[in-house]
């Protein structure tokens, strides 16, 4: 048991021991950080101070030639003064307060102190860097604004050269260009005035005025030459050619109202002249994109001049094309809608038929209207041709229209009509089958005519009657007569079919009786056979009496049916 218990108490006790070198460790690596938050904080402390403030202040007292250079100057080194004794003073209070808090191992009030000086050096570099900055732009203007000033007078001496070499193109605004000019060069003696007295805040004012005004005055020489041009010739010219084409057109009878011509030409001009006051002034805004729109005007009329043209060329192929057929269908619907009281006669036609011819009667006659005022308005001029032409365009698409619901009701009434043709033929042929089969009925003369062929003989003159009644009917009813038809030649057929199976099997009977009585004398059965065969015969069962002799004759001869169909054939 104390074996146990000594164990038991070392490892305990190894534990608190590493335990305790844990919290060691961790609390020197702590301070260890905090070290160095202090070190990093004390090494940006001393980047503010290292702020080359009084360098640049150095380099002003040259410059100090005037008493608003003096005033700044002042105010200059007072702010970094106070950087220096306020800002700087109090970060190393913090800084002191903040290292002390690190030997009592007061982590918590250092992570305080750390967070306050981090902000107050960042407000003391923002100071500084600021006031750095403001010194520059005194002790770096000279050279920043003599370098900007070389190239404004490189781009200067660029634009005069054009003017000087192209002066005949600026035409009457040659002493406004040249005064500008002079303002310039004058702006360039101010701006070396000012910078001997070190006066920059005015120097600013002189570099941006000459800056702009070199700006302003490359534009004016470089557009100048092309507005005096479109505004003394292009335009101009451009007018003289549009009202020219205008009034050729109008002698040609082409009806040119639509586009207002006086009336834009003469807003036109008063516009070119606003334009013109412009740059005379030298204000050239937007003049070239008003001139560009007032020439885009006028090339678009030579476009609607050409539309006139090739619309009328247009119009006028179709206006013929149109007049021929719509005359041509004003015939036939008028022909047809004088002549339905007589269709409606002939034919049971339907409402449907009936609707659309009067249909066809009502849009027709719309379109004649329409037709008449466009032939109207061609006549008085007072409308365009491009319009015209949409509207014929127009029409001849509603008279297809109109012409496929015609086709409909003429294919309509000719359907019915060939109908009646077909039916009237048919009745012929119908009723030269019947002849046929009666002909060939009395030509071979049967013994016994049987029933069947009566009753189909009877059925095919009753149909027949039915189709002649069907045509003599006003009005015809197509459907009706085109069943009788059918009936009337099915029957027909049936009874011509019957016709001459009675008439081949009687024929083939009775051939085979004659072939068969060679063998009477020889063979009791054949003899027995045949008689019974003329029996069937004469009863009118010819059917009976082929199969009877074929029978019989079978035990002689194998080959008999065929010889007697051959017979037949032929």
């Amino acid at each position: 048991m104390n074996g146990q218990f000594l164990v038991i108490s070392t490892i305990v006790l190894i534990c608190i021991i590493i335990l305790v070198l844990c919290l060691i460790i961790i609390r020197k690596k702590e301070k260890k950080k905090f070290i160095d938050f202090a070190n990093d904080l004390e090494y940006r402390k001393n980047l503010i101070t290292g702020t080359p403030v009084l360098l640049e202040l150095s380099k002003i007292e040259p410059l100090l030639k005037n008493e608003l250079m003096e005033e700044k100057y002042n105010k200059w080194q007072d702010r970094f003064t106070s950087i220096k004794e306020d800002k700087i003073a109090l970060i190393d209070d913090i800084l002191i307060d903040l290292d002390n808090y690190i030997e009592k191992r007061d982590f918590k009030n250092c992570t305080y102190k750390i967070a306050k000086a981090q902000i107050e050096i960042c407000k003391a570099q923002t100071t500084a860097d600021h006031l750095l900055e403001e010194i520059k732009e005194v002790t770096l203007s000279e050279e920043k604004y003599r370098s900007i000033v070389i190239k404004l007078k490189a781009k200067y001496r660029t634009m005069n050269k054009e003017y000087q070499n192209h002066k005949n193109l600026y035409e009457e605004m040659q002493d406004e260009i040249e005064l500008q000019l002079e303002n310039i060069e004058k702006n360039f003696l101010d701006f070396e005035k000012v910078m001997e007295k070190n006066d920059y805040s005015e120097v600013v004012h002189i570099v941006k005025a000459l800056d702009a005004m070199i700006d302003h005055m490359a534009i004016v020489i470089e557009e100048t030459p092309d507005l005096l041009l479109m505004i003394k010739q292009l335009l101009p010219k451009r007018m003289k050619e549009i009202k020219s084409i205008a009034e050729q057109m109008e002698k040609e009878n082409y009806p040119l109202e639509y586009l207002n011509l006086d009336y834009n030409i003469k807003e036109s001009q008063k516009n070119i002249n606003q334009i013109f006051d412009k740059v005379k002034l030298l204000n050239l805004e937007d003049c070239m994109f008003d001139l560009k729109t007032i020439l885009e005007y006028f090339d678009s009329l030579f476009v609607d001049f050409e539309k006139e043209r090739l619309s009328r060329k247009v119009y006028e192929e179709m206006q013929k094309d149109f007049n021929k057929k719509l005359e041509k269908t004003n015939k036939i619907v008028e022909e047809i809608y004088n002549q339905l009281d007589d269709i409606k006669s002939m034919y049971d036609l339907n409402e449907k038929d009936i609707e659309i011819i009067h249909e066809v009667r009502k849009t027709l006659i719309v379109i004649n209207d329409d037709y008449k005022n466009i032939l109207g308005r061609v006549g008085l001029s007072s409308s365009p041709y491009s319009m015209l032409h949409k509207e014929l365009e127009d029409l001849t698409y509603r008279l297809k229209l109109m012409e496929e619901d015609l086709d409909i009701a003429l294919k309509s009434l000719g359907n019915m009509h060939d109908d009646e043709e077909r039916a009237r033929e048919q009745l012929e042929e119908i009723e030269n089958f019947l002849r046929q089969a009666k002909d060939k009925m009395r030509s071979y003369k049967l013994p016994v005519i049987t029933d069947n062929y009566f009753i189909q003989l009877k059925e095919a003159n009753e149909a027949i009657k039915e189709v002649i009644k069907e045509l003599e009917r006003k009005p015809i009813v197509i459907k009706t007569l085109n069943t009788r038809v059918d009936t009337a030649r099915d029957l027909v057929l049936k009874l011509y079919n019957t016709t001459n199976e009675m008439i081949k099997t009687a024929m083939l009977a009775e051939k085979s009786i004659i072939y068969g009585n060679r063998y009477r004398p020889y063979y009791d059965e054949v003899n027995d056979g045949l008689n019974e065969a003329q029996d069937y015969f004469y009863k009118g069962e010819y059917k009976k009496s082929l199969d009877t002799v074929l029978k019989a004759c079978l035990l002689v001869d194998e080959n008999m049916y065929r010889r007697m169909l051959a017979l037949y054939d032929k």
